[in-house]
């Protein structure tokens, strides 16, 4: 029998619902002290925006940040409680980077929650003075849509780039409005199948986030971060980080740069992984993970918790 390497991989923005984590709340005694732990943080009742919503006020990135990141801390203690093995990776997509620290205790919930509600508010802040959004491609590749990217930059003058390389063959870029609907009417020509508009009102992961990360940066210094006590695999870099320093640099230039999950996804595999672990709200990151390599194992923490 084949021996399992664990990886748990924690989504990023775009995995919330109204609704998420209620269930766990009730039943799970130390996933509910996390939720009750981020209200008293945050001095607002986040659970209750979790369970009940409105859809509008759980959306913005400004609350959508800190309730993932509570949602899942909260999965994750639940399945601590109950299994006994150890993951030998930890990542996250963008913000599920985040999560990933406080799993490898390299950082404390409290100090990631209070990291995440800044960026979340840096981030609105800098899109309300250069406003932008994001949008999926599928069918095309990376090589692609950055030459796409160059084409509509150039035509409509403002910044078009890729933002997230999730899987072979969906892509995100993020721009400016004006450069991003060029960019969509382009890639289709090309041969996309789709170009999907992300429910996103700002253009992370990129230079139009320039602005926040260099407010980020002064609080990322302010933090305390330790050496990760699991490998952890940074987007930035599409590897493992262990230096703190290292760690800080990662974090603040991922709101400018692409996230390289495709690589870091295959930098793992590569490492022995073979057992991949959802932690978090949704099965986004388990999809990817099955276009990017079907030979491994991949679960979702509801399964995990229901087995």
């Amino acid at each position: 029998m084949e021996e399992h390497i664990t990886v748990f991989q924690f989504p990023g923005q775009g995995s919330q619902k109204v609704g998420m984590g209620q269930d766990l709340y009730r039943v799970s005694p130390a996933a509910a002290a996390v939720f009750d732990q981020a209200d008293d943080v945050l001095g607002i009742p986040l659970a209750r925006l979790c369970f009940e919503g409105p859809d509008r006020d759980l959306n913005d990135t400004f609350n959508t940040q800190p309730a993932i990141l509570t949602t899942s801390i909260a999965i994750l203690r639940a399945l601590q409680e109950r299994i006994a093995y150890k993951p030998a990776f930890v990542g996250g997509h963008s913000l599920g980077e985040f999560s990933a620290l406080v799993a490898a205790k390299a950082l404390s919930f409290k100090e990631a929650l209070l990291l995440v509600r800044e960026r979340g508010r840096l981030m609105k802040e800098a899109d309300e003075l250069s406003p932008g959004g994001m949008a999926a491609v599928i069918g095309l590749d990376a090589k692609q849509l950055e030459s796409i990217c160059a084409d509509a930059r150039e035509s409509a003058g403002g910044y078009l780039g890729i933002a997230n390389d999730n899987c072979p063959g969906q892509v995100v870029i993020s721009g400016d409005e004006s450069a991003l609907a060029v960019g969509m009417e382009m890639a289709k020509e090309a041969g996309a199948k789709r170009a999907i508009r992300l429910e996103i009102s700002i253009a992370a992961h990129s230079p139009l986030m320039g602005d926040a990360a260099v407010s980020f940066r002064r609080a990322l210094e302010a933090c305390t971060i330790n050496a990760p006590q699991v490998a952890f695999v940074a987007n930035a870099t599409a590897g493992p980080l262990s230096d703190p320093d290292q760690i800080r640099e990662a974090l603040g230039r991922q709101l400018t740069s692409p996230v390289r999950w495709t690589e870091s996804v295959q930098w793992m595999i590569k490492q022995g992984a073979n057992r991949f672990i959802e932690v978090g709200p949704g099965e986004v990151l388990t999809g990817l993970v099955r276009r990017i390599d079907r030979s491994v194992e991949r679960l979702t923490a509801d399964a995990v918790l229901s087995g």
